[in-house]
């Protein structure tokens, strides 16, 4: 089992920045492939960046460029820097861990967070 813990949300103005962290317990840290999903009401987690054990790092288009995803195996926690936000990246942000090969898809994850919220004004 591995539990995950998200901070960091809040509410910026467009253009700001944001750092999310997830703190995992539980088995050990650094053979998880690691992600975070976002959702808005009524629509389905989107992939937003993930992050391999090895440290390989995939980004949904909407963000590449903006946001840039690391982890931290010494402190087990996974981060994601948010740049220039805009509007439409409001949403509850969530971490997830998977045992297996990296994913981009909610489904293929085992593990996930609470969630924080993001929202940013224009």
């Amino acid at each position: 089992q591995v539990q995950l813990v998200e901070s960091g949300g809040g509410l910026v103005q467009a253009g700001g920045s944001l750092r999310l962290s997830c703190a995992a317990s539980g088995r050990t840290f650094n053979n998880y492939n690691v992600a975070w999903f976002r959702q808005v009401p009524g629509k389905g987690r989107e992939f937003v960046a993930a992050i391999s054990w090895t440290g390989r790092r995939t980004y949904a288009d909407s963000v590449k460029g903006r946001f840039t995803i690391s982890r931290d195996n010494a402190k087990s926690t996974m981060y994601l820097k948010m740049n220039s936000l805009k509007p439409e990246d409001t949403a509850v942000y969530y971490c997830a861990a998977r045992f297996l090969s990296a994913a981009t898809t909610p489904v293929s994850y085992n593990y996930w967070g609470q969630g924080t919220q993001v929202t940013v004004s224009s």
